[in-house]
């Protein structure tokens, strides 16, 4: 059986990310950058950085599950939710956000999306986690932790009102037949 390695503090975490972001932020044109999340856990932590943050408006949200290229393969997730992105994306820069980053695939159909969007000048990414087994060459700008998993296990973002945690999930042990 494989047991879980402690849970990161996914509050501690998340205040390295604020920090980094603040930091990305200042080095970017005022009134040209914005915050993209991708749904779920990346549209959490967008949501409280803009909020933490004092930015006007509201962050980008993308529901990239269209734009994936194992679509035909997964199907659709089961809470798939309109993006809305109320801002011009031409020529802005974009710091999208994420909880989780592992092959790199919704990386790749979150940049896909925003370029249905316009052109933006830039994108930045900033993870709270990342796993490693990347399949595509894509690297955040921020990592707030990285995290060794075993084949088959998760780790997944919750949220409890304005908290956040991490739960590993154990792979399924095979049955005997």
């Amino acid at each position: 059986m494989t047991t879980a390695p402690p849970s990161p503090d996914a509050e501690a975490l998340y205040a390295r990310l604020l920090d980094a972001v603040r930091a990305m932020l200042a080095g970017l044109p005022a009134g040209q950058a914005h915050l993209v999340g991708i749904h779920s856990g990346g549209s959490w932590l967008a949501e409280r950085l803009h909020r933490d943050l004092g930015l006007p408006g509201r962050p980008g949200m993308l529901d990239i599950s269209f734009y994936r290229d194992d679509f035909a393969r997964i199907g659709l997730h089961p809470q798939v939710k309109p993006s809305a992105i109320g801002f011009d994306v031409d020529d802005q820069h974009l710091l999208l956000i994420d909880d989780v980053l592992y092959t790199g695939r919704t990386v790749r159909a979150a940049m896909n999306e925003l370029f249905d969007y316009g052109r933006p000048a830039s994108i930045r990414l900033a993870v709270l986690i990342d796993r490693g087994g990347r399949e595509l060459p894509v690297a955040a700008d921020f990592v707030a932790a990285q995290v060794e998993l075993a084949p088959g296990q998760t780790i997944v973002l919750s949220r409890d009102g304005d908290r956040f945690r991490l739960d590993f999930e154990a792979p399924q042990e095979p049955r005997n037949a």
